[in-house]
């Protein structure tokens, strides 16, 4: 039986990928490690926490004295770190508190995890460290053109920046130790349990309850869109059948300006809920400082190597994420109540 640690595994990839995981693999057994801030949220869990192969902990990746109890007390043969404060509006307030968690936490992982792992004659065979990172670490795009593995990382927020270092971190023990490890760089996600300070559930829950939807700047920044089970299905195939140090853009092929997003939820709740759901209720609003314009990844590599593609377009998965906002409205609004619900009633998407 495979162990594998998922850090993270509350928020909202991490997530999904436990319940991807525990769906396809009901002989492996599933740790997540999660310090349960804003974005982490057990009821993301509810139908996997009587799983016999499933356990959680709530700890933070940066105490060294946590991560090392699980790995004394388990066989842990894959680290999955989705862990990470991913909000680009907040580390533009708190930069610190993005390098601390996403750079010094995944280093104590990685330090953690090599202790366990080392042998005298390298590392021991079927062991992992599964590095989870952004197509953000590239920069923007112009008009044309994708990002490569090999394109030169150009971050432009504290956030990104703080991703980038912890990439190179991953990257550094596999150069200097051999330690085993792959990473991948995805485009935006979107689906089920999507924290809703991102766009599309942040649309979703302010169309609904007629509240304005802010656009930075003109709307025409641009983001490919990954529907998160196809992500999760990208990293299970990197964990198994990764080349060992190499990194692997996972993209969704579906670009689409802000502005689109947005009139495609608005006029598929006009049609379906609410006609009372319009245009009217855009809200132009002073653009993001250092607001990356495009994004836009070749996913090549993986589909050459290990078959991956996105196989959710985004006029099936748009639909199928506002159906489960529509069926889930309590989870929404135990979510955007208590002391969130200030800070959620300013923010905007990444």
């Amino acid at each position: 039986m495979k162990t594998y640690l998922v850090t993270g595994g509350a928020g909202f990839i991490g997530a999904n990928f436990v319940h991807y995981m525990l769906d396809k693999y009901p002989d492996i057994k599933l740790i997540n490690l999660d310090k349960l801030t804003y974005a982490g949220n057990l009821e993301n869990l509810k139908e996997v926490e009587d799983n016999k192969n499933y356990s959680f902990v709530q700890g933070d990746i940066c105490d060294k004295e946590v991560v090392e109890k699980i790995f004394k007390d388990n066989e842990i043969d894959y680290v999955v770190n989705f862990a990470a404060e991913s909000h680009v509006d907040r580390s533009i307030k708190e930069p610190e508190i993005f390098v601390k968690t996403n750079v010094l936490g995944t280093v104590n992982l990685l330090n953690v995890a090599k202790n366990a792992w080392e042998t005298k004659d390298g590392f021991k065979e079927g062991k992992k460290f599964m590095q989870v990172s952004t197509d953000e670490v590239y920069g923007s795009l112009g008009d044309t053109g994708y990002f490569l593995e090999t394109t030169p990382l150009d971050p432009h927020s504290p956030y990104s920046a703080s991703k980038t270092g912890s990439d190179l971190m991953v990257k550094a023990y596999f150069d200097t130790f051999k330690m085993p490890v792959n990473t991948t760089r995805c485009s935006n996600n979107y689906g089920p349990y999507q924290f809703p300070e991102k766009l599309i559930p942040l649309l979703i829950n302010n169309c609904l309850i007629h509240k304005d939807l802010p656009v930075y700047g003109d709307g025409m920044n641009i983001r490919d869109w990954l529907y998160v089970e196809d992500h999760c299905k990208a990293i299970d195939m990197v964990i198994n059948g990764g080349r060992v140090g190499e990194v692997y853009n996972v993209g969704g092929h579906n670009e689409r300006t802000n502005m689109q997003i947005i009139k495609t939820v608005i006029s598929y709740l006009s049609e379906t809920v609410d006609s009372a759901i319009t245009e009217k209720l855009i809200t132009y609003v002073e653009d993001r400082k250092g607001h990356d314009k495009r994004y836009g990844i070749d996913p090549a590599k993986i589909k050459d190597e290990l078959g991956w593609y996105p196989e959710t377009t985004f006029e099936v998965g748009i639909k199928k994420t506002i159906k489960w906002n529509l069926d889930n409205k309590v989870w929404m609004d135990n979510i955007t109540s208590g002391e969130y619900q200030n800070y959620y009633n300013t923010m905007y998407e990444k």
